[in-house]
């Protein structure tokens, strides 16, 4: 039977240590020899001797059958034991750059399609939907980041481990001889090289894919962003705001006369010592237009209130105080209205087209108008912003609600029914965006001021 360590072409032949065990057998079945031999043969004569001739490798087993030699026999001496630990020594080295250079080919594998990624400007969006779906758009889609530099890890901790190990084997086997330094240093000095290596790209990885973290993040936030404009705009659509030319070019339409149709002005008034209060409209309500606007501040629902209720002409009310005005405006046309009031002396005007029709005094004098309250269009408040009564509502149409903190002059007022100027109010301007609708009232397009002269 062949030993297994001569075969031909065995790992032992091949390495010196394998040589050595091969001869120290060949000697050891020589001296075997010399003591004795089986019954039938002649003994040598004393004082011969032996010569050995070596025979090939294939000629072992058929010649000269060899006893099997022990892998842990006689000692060899400390030089021989070296030499083979050094020749193990640098096979696992040789086997530690096979697997240090997989891994820097899974690393260049892996920096490539992050480059990809990258690269792919516009698709982000589109390559994480397709992955959502678990579909591979890629090709072939890399590993995890964080799986590659746990298995880098992994190696490295295994490089160390295997270290120790020789190390360890090495004060266990040579007892007499210690390991040479230069070797001991060159090999430390190798595997530091190599885990310096391994820690750089483990970093180049973790930021690369923060890159690529903070890429994907920002893409996600400019779409939202994008997204959330386009409703914003769907609802201004939505509400009709575009189909004004002019924020200042609208009308609220109040066609039933219930408790549920009204406007409300967003801005509320200051604290007024004096006003002007301007406004196109157009009724044909009977009995009464009902009433055109109301300001209630807590403490007092009818702190401003233009009113016509009933068989009652037009009154103005002032902190709950009245003075009748000289309008008439039921006829089913447009008209526009302007009353003034100042503080001093409670004196008021009233115009109507541009005309003055009628002036008073003793309107709720020294009495300045509360800031903080609540404007509505086309219903009377019985408490700030509520409790409408239907027979006093407003039925019709207006516009151009302005509120100036001044008494506007005779000619201002002139132009402006004429249409020769157009000046917002100073306090409340009729913009769209300041004037929401509710319960059924709703914005249209406006007539031109021309427009509105003629049905005069």
């Amino acid at each position: 039977r062949r030993d297994p360590l001569l075969a031909p072409g065995s790992a032992a032949l091949r390495s010196p240590a394998g040589m050595l065990l091969v001869a120290a057998g060949l000697l050891l079945a020589v001296a075997a020899g010399g003591r004795g031999s089986p019954a039938g043969e002649q003994e040598s004569p004393p004082g011969s001797r032996f010569v050995c001739t070596s025979l090939p490798l294939d000629a072992a087993g058929a010649g000269c059958p060899l006893p099997p030699v022990p892998m842990q026999g006689g000692a060899l001496p400390p030089e021989e034991e070296l030499k083979a630990t050094v020749l193990q020594l640098r096979e696992t080295v040789l086997q530690q750059k096979e697997t240090i250079g997989s891994q820097r080919e899974a690393i260049r594998e892996l920096t490539g399609k992050l480059s990809r990624c990258e690269g792919a400007d516009g698709k982000t969006g589109a390559w994480k939907n397709e992955v959502g779906k678990g579909k591979d758009t890629m090709g072939d889609l890399p590993r995890d980041p964080a799986l590659v530099i746990e298995q880098l890890s992994r190696t490295m901790q295994t490089l160390k481990d295997r270290l120790e190990s020789l190390e360890h084997q090495l004060r266990a086997n040579v007892s007499s001889a210690a390991l040479p330094a230069e070797l001991r240093e060159m090999l430390q000095r190798r595997l530091g090289d190599l885990e310096r290596q391994l820690l750089s790209k483990v970093a180049e990885l973790e930021d690369e894919k923060s890159l690529l973290h903070n890429e994907t993040s920002a893409h996600r936030q400019k779409t939202e962003t994008a997204l959330n404009a386009l409703l914003e705009r769907v609802s201004e659509l939505e509400k009709g705001n575009s189909a004004f030319k002019s924020p200042d070019e609208f009308k609220v339409s109040l066609p039933l006369r219930t408790n549920y149709l009204y406007g409300k002005i967003k801005k509320t008034l200051p604290e007024l010592y004096a006003f002007t209060v301007c406004l196109w409209l157009r009724s044909s309500a009977s009995p009464g237009i009902g009433t055109p606007f109301s300001y209630a501040v807590p403490g007092q629902a009818n702190e401003i209130v233009l009113i016509e209720w009933g068989n009652n002409p037009i009154e103005l009310l002032i902190n709950d105080k009245v003075a009748q005005l000289p309008l008439f405006i039921s006829d089913g046309k447009w008209h526009h209205i302007c009353i003034t009031w100042t503080t001093r002396d409670g004196m008021w005007e009233a115009f109507q087209d541009g005309e003055k029709l009628g002036t008073g005094e003793n309107l709720a004098p020294w009495h300045p108008i509360k800031p903080g309250g609540v404007l509505i269009l086309g219903q009377e408040q019985d408490t700030v912003g509520g409790r409408f009564d239907a027979t006093q509502a407003f039925v019709g149409e207006m516009s151009q609600f302005n509120i100036w903190d001044r008494v506007l002059k005779a000619e201002d007022i002139m132009n402006i029914a004429n249409c020769s100027i157009n000046m917002p109010g100073n306090i409340i301007p009729w913009v769209d965006n300041n004037v929401d609708v509710f319960g059924g009232a709703t914005k249209w397009p406006v007539e031109t001021c021309e427009e509105r002269l003629l049905d005069l």
